[in-house]
């Protein structure tokens, strides 16, 4: 992995073979966003909420990663990276959903922004998904 940081904007650049959920982990970045994501993907795995748990879809050939965005918060349990994605397949075919793994192919470029004056706090809802509170300051 490659990065640099300039004030509260982080650019990395994942490799061949790197797992992209461990990966974005390995920032310890406990409030920001995902602004952008390009790049490809193998090995894919995303959810779809169905309102009680995420049903899980795969697509293990390589894929274009068009877009991605989402964000880094705290919970009781630890750190949370809430992220979806945009991809196609080789016949210009799109697909996406939740990230919940992937392997990075050839390339993986994400922009990042890091907020220093915001909290992002996420609390488990009654209706069994995962809600984000936003609070300022630290």
């Amino acid at each position: 992995m490659f990065q640099a940081k300039d004030g509260n904007d982080l650019v990395v650049r994942l490799v061949d073979g790197e797992d992209l959920m461990a990966c974005l982990g390995d920032l310890a970045i406990d409030s920001g966003a995902i602004l952008a994501g390009i790049g490809m993907l193998r090995g894919l795995r995303t959810g779809y909420w169905n309102g009680k748990t995420y049903e899980e879809h795969r697509i293990e050939e390589p894929v274009e990663l068009l877009s991605m965005q989402g964000n880094f918060a705290v919970s009781a349990e630890g750190r949370v990276i809430h992220c979806h994605v945009s991809v196609a397949r080789q016949d210009g075919s799109a697909c996406g959903g939740h990230l919940l793994g992937a392997t990075v192919t050839n390339t993986a470029e994400i922009t990042i922004r890091v907020f220093e004056g915001i909290r992002l706090e996420r609390r488990t809802q009654p209706w069994g998904g995962v809600g984000l509170y936003p609070t300022s300051g630290h």
